[in-house]
C-alpha cells in the first residue's frame, strides 16, 4: 500500500484548531500543522510533547559561568595578578564579587547562543536549507494540517479524505509516496 499524505488548507486558525480537534477526537493522528505564526493551544491537541530547549539553555548558561569563572581566574589571579583599587588578586573567593557581572552577562551570551543554534539545527531551519512546508502559502496566510496514512493504519485513505473534508477545509491535496 503507497503511503498517503493529506494536506487540508484553512484560513483560519481557530478553524484549524476546531478541525483537529474533530480529526483527533476521530482517533486519527494530525502529524504536523503548518502556519505563519504560533497557534497557541494546538500542541495539546495534536499531541506534541513539551520541548526540552529550557534544560540545554540551562547546561549551555552553567558552561558560560564556568568558562568566565576559568578565565577570569586565570587572568586576573593565576597569570598576571593586578591590584586594582586595593582588592586582593590571591584567591577567586575573594574577587568573586567584583567578578558577577561579567560572569551573568557571558552565561546569558553562551545561554542565548547555545540555545538559538541548537533550536535552529533540532527544527532543520539552518539558513540555506530547503523549506519543506507543503505550499508557499503556509508562511504567508494560510493555516496546513498533515495527516499521513502510514501514521493511521486503522482507518483507510478514502475513510481520512472524507474525515478532513468534513471539516470543510479550503482546499484538500493528496499526494502518494
Amino acid at each position: 500500500m503507497a503511503r498517503k499524505v493529506f494536506h487540508a488548507m484553512y484560513d483560519d486558525d481557530d478553524k484549524l484548531k476546531v478541525a483537529a480537534q474533530l480529526i483527533v477526537d476521530k482517533g486519527i493522528r494530525v502529524k504536523e500543522v503548518f502556519s505563519p505564526f504560533p497557534i497557541h493551544g494546538i500542541d495539546p491537541i495534536i499531541g506534541v510533547k513539551r520541548t526540552r530547549l529550557a534544560i540545554c539553555a540551562f547546561m549551555y548558561a552553567l558552561t558560560g559561568t564556568s568558562l568566565a569563572l576559568l578565565g577570569m581566574w586565570y587572568f586576573m589571579i593565576s597569570d598576571w595578578p593586578m591590584n586594582i583599587g586595593g582588592k586582593p588578586s590571591q584567591s577567586l573567593i575573594d574577587n568573586v564579587t567584583s567578578f558577577l557581572p561579567v560572569t551573568f552577562e557571558f552565561s546569558v551570551l553562551c545561554g542565548a547562543h547555545g540555545m538559538s543554534i541548537t533550536y535552529l539545527l533540532r527544527n532543520g531551519t539552518v539558513p540555506g536549507m530547503i523549506a519543506d512546508n507543503p505550499h508557499p502559502r503556509s508562511t504567508n496566510d494560510r493555516f496546513i494540517m498533515e495527516v499521513t496514512t502510514d501514521e493511521n493504519s486503522s482507518m483507510s485513505a478514502e475513510e481520512i479524505s472524507q474525515l478532513i473534508s468534513s471539516t470543510s477545509p479550503e482546499e484538500l491535496s493528496e499526494k502518494e509516496y
